[in-house]
C-alpha cells in the first residue's frame, strides 16, 4: 500500500466520523479531497470505499443516518437522503 492508498484511506475514516458527529458538509470535503489524491496520483478510489460516498453530491453514506438501504432479488438499492440519488449494486450468484 503506498503512501496516497493511505491517504484516501484515512480521508475515508474522517469523512465518516464527521458524518457521525453530523458535519456534513466537512464530511463531503473529505471525500473530494481523496477523489482528488486519487485522480493526482491515478491509482483510483478502492470500490469498497467508492460505494461508501454519494457519486452526485459527495457526502458519505451511513446507513439511517445519510443513505437508506434496500436488498432486492439479486442487487442492493443505496438511496441518499441528502441529494435523493440512487446507486444500484449487484450482489449474489450469476
Amino acid at each position: 500500500m503506498g503512501i496516497p492508498a493511505e491517504r484516501i484511506e484515512r480521508l475515508f475514516v474522517l469523512a465518516r466520523e464527521a458524518v457521525v458527529d453530523d458535519e456534513y458538509d466537512r464530511a463531503r470535503e473529505y471525500v473530494a479531497r481523496a477523489r482528488r489524491v486519487a485522480e493526482r496520483n491515478r491509482c483510483g478510489v478502492p470500490a469498497a470505499l467508492s460505494r461508501r460516498a454519494c457519486d452526485d453530491c459527495g457526502v458519505y453514506l451511513r446507513p439511517g443516518k445519510t443513505s437508506r438501504v434496500r436488498t432486492r432479488p439479486g442487487r442492493v438499492v443505496v438511496r441518499c437522503t441528502e441529494c435523493g440519488a440512487t446507486a444500484r449494486y449487484p450482489y449474489g450468484e450469476k
